[in-house]
C-alpha cells in the first residue's frame, strides 16, 4: 500500500518552536513531510513559486517583516492559494483576534501547547480533523482545537 505522506508547512520565527514541532510530528504515527520558513515574506515567496501547495499551513501570527494576520489576508485573497488550509499557531489567544481570523478564512487556532505532549496531541488531532473533515470549515465552536 502506496500512502503519501502529508505536505506540512510551518511558517515561525521562533526556531525552537519550529525545532518542537518537528520533533513531535516525528514521534507521531503520520507520514509527513515538514517545510518551514521562519517569516511571512518567505512563506508568501515560497507559496507563489510552488507548483503543489501544502496540505496544511500551520501560521504563526507574530512574525517579523510580515505577520500572521498579512499572510491569512493575502492567501484568502488569492485565487491559486484561497483554498489552502490555514491553522493558526501561535502563543497568544484573544477570543476576539481568534473570532476574526475564523473570518478572515483560517481553518482551526491552535494555541502553542507549553508541554510537548500537549503539542504531539494538538498536531496529531489537527492532521485527523484536516483528513477526516476533507478540509472542511469546522462550526464556530470547534475553531480552536483546545488541548485538556
Amino acid at each position: 500500500m502506496n500512502i503519501t505522506p502529508l505536505y506540512l508547512l510551518l511558517a515561525d520565527d521562533d526556531t525552537d518552536d519550529c525545532i518542537f514541532f518537528k520533533d513531535a510530528l516525528e514521534e507521531l504515527f503520520v507520514s509527513a513531510k515538514l517545510i518551514t520558513v521562519n517569516d511571512g515574506v518567505q512563506l508568501m515567496q515560497l507559496l507563489s513559486k510552488n507548483e503543489v501547495l501544502p496540505d496544511v499551513l500551520y501560521l504563526d501570527l507574530n512574525m517579523p517583516r510580515k505577520n500572521g494576520f498579512d499572510c491569512l489576508a493575502e492567501i484568502k485573497k488569492d485565487e491559486k492559494l484561497k483554498e489552502l488550509p490555514v491553522i493558526i499557531f501561535s502563543t497568544s489567544f484573544y477570543k476576539e483576534v481568534a473570532s476574526l481570523l475564523q473570518k478572515g478564512g483560517a481553518l482551526y487556532y491552535i494555541q502553542k501547547p507549553a508541554a510537548f505532549s500537549n503539542l504531539k496531541t494538538v498536531i496529531q488531532k489537527s492532521l485527523e480533523l484536516i483528513v477526516e473533515n476533507n478540509k472542511q470549515y469546522p462550526v464556530k465552536e470547534n475553531f480552536v482545537l483546545n488541548i485538556s
